[in-house]
């Protein structure tokens, strides 16, 4: 990965964009996809789409969300502790202990997941979010509200980290990653002789809702379209492959199988991967995705869908990692992909 694309995908990483409040992460994309799309497109969702080749009659519509998971205020008691519940997945084990930055309705505060002592009977096996709390340092509730109200948000306060130089591991990993890699291969389609229109959406509140990904695909009406997501690697101790699959880093962009997923797009894809001498791994989603597709599926007449995904570790964790070689890997099968495409392609799994 080139120097100034890492540093761009450092600072979408750095950026708070919880699921309902990506509004800064979206105007820094925008501010770096102006660069090279031939127009902008932004919805009543919050949704920020870069086109190429808008005139064009086959569109195919590329969905990263760059919402993360949070934690939403819920109560401020007497002492100015801050409680919460999650706003996305949350894993309450995760949480202990962790610093937070506090997106205040007055400005960005810092907190620290207090837990109790070890000294002190430690914290209980079984908990949930409600036996957590924010510090802030307020000493009363009516300090703490100079600052907090109710349905403010909070992430964590982690900086993302390159490891051995292959590697980036940080929080919300899932899915500014998908964010930027739309935006890359918009970039490195900017310029080409295309037959389609290219439609890169950085969507929001997947981690909710997939609103975000409902409002891009009804606004475009796509004639494809494939979500840019992150799936579960199990290539670290403890993961039961015979369960859960074998995914690993570094081993390929992993397409999805399953009755969402529209087989013509996979065939395309695998294609492209043979052109590149790229290996692809698979992953099932029998009954839904669980991703952008599902919803983009169901908008207008229906939409076809595909679904790549970026392997990563220890998901919905503060130190959720991926390999940059995956991410670069995935944006050339998607440039290659859409390169090749003649808008002529039938997706109906029916024709020969």
């Amino acid at each position: 990965m080139e120097q100034n694309r890492q540093e761009f995908l450092m600072e979408l990483l750095q950026t708070p964009s919880p699921s309902s409040m990506e509004m800064q992460i979206q105007k820094k994309w925008i501010n770096e996809v102006s660069e090279f799309a031939d127009k902008i497109i932004t919805d009543n969702a919050g949704n920020a789409i870069g086109v190429l080749n808008p005139e064009a009659e086959f569109k195919i519509l590329l969905a990263g969300h760059c919402d993360e998971i949070a934690l939403v205020i819920n109560r401020i008691d007497d002492h100015g502790y801050l409680h919460f519940d999650k706003m996305g997945g949350i894993n309450p084990k995760a949480a202990i202990g962790m610093k937070v930055t506090v997106l205040g309705f007055s400005g960005t505060i810092t907190g620290v997941i207090g837990v109790n002592a070890q000294h002190h009977g430690g914290i209980k096996g079984d908990f949930d979010l409600e036996d957590l709390f924010i510090d802030c340092g307020a000493k009363s509730k009516e300090e703490m509200e100079k600052y907090v109200q109710i349905g403010d948000l909070a992430v964590y306060k982690r900086t993302p980290e390159i490891l051995m130089d292959r590697y980036i591991s940080g929080r919300g990993l899932d899915n500014r990653t998908g964010a930027f890699i739309v935006a890359e291969v918009l970039r490195r389609l900017a310029g080409k002789d295309l037959k389609v229109g290219v439609y890169a959406a950085s969507t929001v509140n997947e981690e909710t809702n997939m609103g975000g990904a409902y409002f891009a695909a009804a606004g475009i009406a796509p004639d494809m379209a494939i979500a840019c997501d992150v799936t579960f690697a199990t290539d670290y101790p403890g993961v039961n492959k015979n369960k859960h699959g074998d995914v690993q880093l570094e081993k390929g962009p992993v397409l999805a199988k399953g009755a969402p997923i529209n087989i013509k797009i996979n065939q395309l894809l695998e294609k492209s991967a043979r052109s590149l001498n790229m290996k692809v791994q698979y992953e099932l989603t029998q009954r839904a995705t669980g991703t952008d597709a599902d919803k983009m599926r169901l908008t207008g007449r229906g939409v076809p869908v595909g679904l790549v995904s970026l392997p990563l570790r220890y998901m919905h964790s503060p130190v959720e990692t991926v390999s940059i070689r995956d991410i670069d890997e995935e944006v050339d099968l998607l440039v290659k992909m859409i390169e090749d495409l003649t808008g002529e392609e039938s997706l109906n799994p029916l024709d020969d």
